[in-house]
């Protein structure tokens, strides 16, 4: 049942959705009476059940994907028929979809051997005996589909190969607990997939079932993903509620609601979690007197770095690479948690210059994007006002922010607005770190992220091979010790969050008062306890380019055969998507 949303179905591949209403407290205590009276029935679900289930919300996604789509660009002022549609294709049934699929895949193998099977070779130990996971690629599909790709999930030190072994799928083995729980999903406002994702992590992973509250910024792809999510809503695992502020904060207090997670802001997690700003919130936090007497996890934005390893670059590769910053800051109008935000160079990098001009290049040649999210220009002024010298792109208008630039901040101005608030808009910064030689470079840059940015979600490293190479040690060593959830090598750290077998969330050590980016991880497909962080590598350059790149001509073409190549995988889609993907 979906409570104040209201359906018409134009036909199997048309559908119209309008939120009628906000949900009323007796409709919401009917919300968390049906799920509480489900919370012991899904543990006992079995494994051929849940896989059956998941089928099901495959076939529901996909046949809902289209219309899905039109209305994540009617709201946010895109073209089906432009490229910057497969954002939209990508970061909602595409992602979806893979989620799902990668679920089933995991399921069968721990109906077969009790729980997901990582290889000895799959798994090493660095000097200290802290232990990696290389979890990506996982099949073959993912071999073919992301060539050059892989991904490791670091846990955290102190746990031996016995122990990651026995807890692997903590859930599904005979000593699990035998009592439910109810989760409330507070959905974020920016990306369609990730109130699913949370939604599917919850309740495949911990075993919980789930209550999805909508943001009021996205609501209308609530009736999309309810049809997605129709098989589990009908068995009464799911419910989902529509509504303002005062709707969250009746769900987070109700009494039959055991926890909570939540995808936003800080400022918004600490209003939960303390109360109203100002006096209240001081005194709770003094006090050690939270609001919220429950569990609550959560993914909260960054001010997400980018990494320039000084090299030599040829122009193709220069041209690659700037492009793929351009993307981490362009995408969904750079509403994104993880979007690029502080680029950090060598002074000393011949390059330099000409890497950034290609960057603005790049920038000013985008289309602009509807500035949707409420509250972004006010953001944007905020740092206008700190950087009078800030540097616009294009010229915007009543509806966009222009594409921004604030280019040789000072390394030591530690709190510079650009290294301490997270841009909520289309702004990228970018400081020039001073150093004799590269490898010194590198520990500043490193001591400088973990120690001076806000954040810990995701961060991006740009090496070229042959400098990775010669840095040796050094290189790996940044890596790891680099103390973010997340950690893209040459591509975005965005695609931890695609691949669905990697983690995402903020690294390990906040506290509810010191929040930050947030407490907990969600995807990790193979049920690994413990995470601390992934790394996600990829090539330096490729042909043919990334879907996700905002210089991708057919990048909507492409992101739409995607999705049907996660619906059901084949040899002849993955050959029509290549063939797109050359057209771009």
């Amino acid at each position: 049942m979906v409570y104040g949303v209201q359906f018409r179905i134009w036909g199997k591949d048309e559908m119209e959705a309008v939120v009628t209403k906000t949900n009323t407290h007796e409709e919401m205590d009917r919300m968390v009476a049906d799920l509480r009276a489900k919370k012991d029935e899904w543990i006992q679900v079995g494994i051929p059940e849940r896989i059956s289930i998941l089928k099901e919300c495959m076939e529901h996604t996909f046949r809902v994907s289209e219309p899905w789509v039109q209305a994540a660009c009617q709201a946010k002022g895109l073209s089906m028929d432009a490229s910057t549609a497969a954002e939209e294709w990508l970061g909602g049934p595409a992602t979806t979809l893979r989620n799902f699929r990668v679920l089933i895949e995991v399921l069968k193998e721990i109906q077969k051997h009790g729980k997901p099977p990582i290889a000895s070779d799959k798994v090493r130990a660095l000097k200290d005996g802290q232990l990696i996971v290389d979890v990506f690629p996982r099949n073959g599909w993912d071999k073919l589909m992301y060539q050059g790709f892989s991904g490791e999930i670091f846990v955290e030190p102190g746990v031996a190969r016995e122990e990651l072994q026995a807890t692997l799928a903590a859930n599904y083995q005979e000593d699990a607990p035998k009592e439910g729980k109810v989760a409330l999903i507070l959905g974020a406002g920016n990306v369609a997939s990730i109130g699913p994702m949370d939604l599917l992590y919850k309740l495949f992973v911990e075993n919980k079932v789930c209550a999805l509250k909508w943001n009021p910024v996205n609501d209308y792809l609530g009736p999309f993903v309810d049809q997605s999510l129709q098989p589990l809503l009908d068995r009464g695992f799911v419910r989902s509620a529509y509504g303002a502020a005062e709707v969250g904060e009746y769900l987070v207090h109700h009494e039959g609601i055991d926890e909570v997670h939540i995808t936003g802001s800080d400022r918004v997690h600490d209003i939960i979690v303390w109360g109203k700003p100002g006096e209240e919130q001081d005194e709770n936090k003094k006090n050690g007197t939270p609001k919220l007497n429950k569990e609550i996890t959560s993914e909260l934005g960054c001010v997400s770095p980018v990494i320039i390893v000084p090299g030599y670059w040829t122009q193709k590769e220069l041209d690659f690479q700037a492009a793929n910053v351009a993307t981490m800051v362009t995408n969904n109008a750079s509403f994104n948690c993880n979007a690029a935000k502080v680029l950090i160079t060598w002074k000393n990098w011949p390059q330099r210059s000409a890497f950034l001009k290609r960057v603005e290049e790049i920038l000013a040649e985008a289309p602009l994007r509807k500035a949707y999210y409420p509250g972004s220009d006010k953001k944007y002024g905020s740092f206008l006002e700190a950087h009078p010298e800030a540097n616009k792109l294009v010229e915007g208008n009543e509806e966009s922010i222009p594409w921004t630039t604030i280019f040789d901040v000072d390394f030591e101005k530690k709190d510079d607005i650009v290294f301490q608030q997270e841009a909520w808009c289309g702004l990228l910064a970018e400081t020039a770190v001073p150093a004799q030689n590269e490898k010194e470079w590198l520990r500043k840059v490193v001591d400088f992220c973990n120690d001076d940015l806000w954040g810990t979600l995701s961060c991006t490293v740009l090496a070229h091979p042959k400098t990775a190479q010669v840095l040796g040690p050094a290189f790996e060593e940044a890596l790891q010790n680099l103390r973010y959830g997340s950690v893209g090598v040459n591509h975005w750290a965005a695609l931890s969050y695609a691949f669905v077998y990697t983690t995402w969330g903020a690294y390990p050590g906040h506290t509810l008062e010191d929040i930050q980016s947030g407490i907990g991880a969600v995807h990790n497909a193979l049920m690994i306890e413990k995470p601390q962080k992934s790394i996600v590598r990829g090539p330096f350059t490729m042909f043919p380019k990334p879907p996700w790149f905002v210089t991708h001509k057919n990048a909507h073409n492409v992101a739409r055969k995607l999705v049907a190549f996660e619906y059901k995988p084949s040899l002849w889609r993955l050959i029509g998507i290549l063939f797109s993907a050359l057209r771009g």
